[in-house]
């Protein structure tokens, strides 16, 4: 199933040239990096690389619905943290692909309470709604 917006409320744009081992640059200079491959892929290391920035979004975006979900719940989520660790491998057919895990911490909240939070949060997520059912996606309470 694809999703559907039913509005545009903002759309982020950058630009990149020479691929990992190149620079990037968000078309309002807040952003402004060189990218690099990690060295376990080869690369001196030296930049940011794609699987350090998705991380980056998805665990900001997971915390903002993790937000969401903790008022609906009536749940404190405050001190709460996302940790996203992106996994890049290959795939049958010569690709590569992703894989995620989300670990969560709620502090003062029980396992039951914020495994519901973390669950009710996956399902608000932009992130998590894109990548449902195309890449596996791990959700741990910690």
């Amino acid at each position: 199933m694809v999703v559907q917006l039913d509005k545009d409320l903002y759309t982020a744009e950058a630009s990149v040239q020479g691929g990992r081992s190149g620079h990037g640059r968000s078309s309002d200079g807040r952003l402004d990096f060189d990218l690099r491959p990690p060295v376990e892929m080869g690369g001196d290391g030296n930049g940011t690389n794609p699987e350090q920035l998705f991380a980056l979004g998805y665990a900001a975006c997971f915390q903002s619905a993790l937000g969401v979900a903790g008022r609906r719940l009536r749940i404190d989520t405050e001190a709460s943290t996302v940790t996203a660790k992106v996994t890049i491998g290959p795939i049958g057919g010569g690709g590569f692909g992703l894989k995620v895990a989300l670990d969560v911490s709620i502090p003062g909240a029980d396992a039951d309470t914020a495994r519901k939070a973390v669950e009710a949060a996956h399902e608000v997520c932009p992130y998590s709604n894109a990548t449902r059912g195309n890449i596996e996606v791990t959700l741990n309470v910690v």
